[in-house]
């Protein structure tokens, strides 16, 4: 099916698709950047879509940091290959090692891992939230040229009680984006 926008979002327990309007197409990844990259591209192949908008959780890096957010950059947190290059991009690559999308202001770190404990570079790049799949969709609506959003709800904040405060909260931003959702398509 054709349309224009695109969700893409990890869990269906995140986001129902029968809270949204028929013409938006919805996908979930599952949780991850291979299957984010893999479910993006399959996305784009089948619905051609102008707009690309990801929802899904997040962990607070910083303890005042709550609600739902928009994304304004997203950069890899896991890629560690020093000496070779800097932490959060790939060695030999001519891709961008951080993406921006067309609104939002918050910054986002994007690896393979659930983050239970204070990392200092998070800091240091003025990253606010970390996630699991924005990088790579990101990376693959940037190969497409197809514009993208993202919109993340704070569930945790990137501590030792991350994963049950994930759980306990990992539906709660539905409501949130649904309205947010509503003033883009207008």
């Amino acid at each position: 099916m054709q349309t224009d926008i695109i969700i893409i979002t990890a869990l269906d327990m995140e986001l129902d698709a029968r809270q949204l309007p028929a013409d938006i197409g919805i996908y979930y990844s599952g949780i991850g950047k291979i299957n984010a990259a893999i479910t993006t591209m399959r996305a784009i192949e089948q619905s051609k879509p102008k707009l690309i908008i990801n929802f899904g959780t997040a962990g607070a890096v910083h303890p005042g940091t709550t609600g739902l957010l928009g994304i304004g950059r997203v950069v890899q947190r896991d890629i560690i290959a020093e000496p070779l290059s800097p932490r959060g991009q790939v060695p030999y690559c001519t891709r961008p090692y951080e993406y921006f999308s067309k609104s939002g202001d918050i910054s986002c770190g994007t690896g393979d891992s659930f983050v239970t404990s204070y990392d200092p570079w998070l800091v240091q790049q003025d990253i606010s939230v970390v996630d699991m799949e924005l990088f790579a969709i990101a990376a693959v609506a940037h190969e497409h040229q197809i514009e993208w959003m993202s919109y993340k709800f704070v569930t945790d904040h990137a501590n030792e009680s991350s994963g049950q405060d994930w759980v306990k909260k990992v539906n709660h931003g539905e409501i949130l984006f649904l309205e947010q959702l509503k003033s883009i398509i207008q």
